[in-house]
């Protein structure tokens, strides 16, 4: 399965999906122009990979800022992963961020995956 590599920029996110790595990270700012054609490749990745995952998969968040487009679309991503087995998200935020904290903690109410939360100076 080839990895999905997306640079990171000042308006999104970076992303890299590597299964071969056991490396699954959506990190930086969000709020691209057309988040459905900027999301539609990761969802299109996750469903592919949900068809021969690895043992264990461990989906780190490590977001700045999503806009409220942004924020559907990780939902829907959670969505995605709830039907993977042996997936934890990792949510990271900085110690400070009150509102990507909140976020992460209204997102692990909406799905069936645990969450892990972690702050970073």
């Amino acid at each position: 399965m080839q990895k999905l590599l997306i640079e990171k920029t000042d308006e999104t996110a970076g992303i890299l999906l590597d299964k071969h790595k056991g490396v699954f990270e959506i990190s930086g700012r969000s709020l691209p122009e057309d988040s459905a054609e900027f999301f539609e490749p990761v969802l299109k990745w996750i469903r592919e990979y949900g068809k021969d995952p690895n043992e264990t998969t461990d989906f780190v968040f490590k977001m700045e800022y999503s806009n409220t487009a942004s924020s559907k679309f990780i939902h829907e991503i959670l969505i995605a992963l709830q039907g993977i087995k042996n997936t934890k998200v990792v949510w990271w935020f900085q110690e400070d961020d009150e509102d990507m904290e909140e976020a992460g903690q209204e997102f692990s109410e909406q799905v069936d995956i645990p969450f892990e939360f972690k702050s970073y100076p």
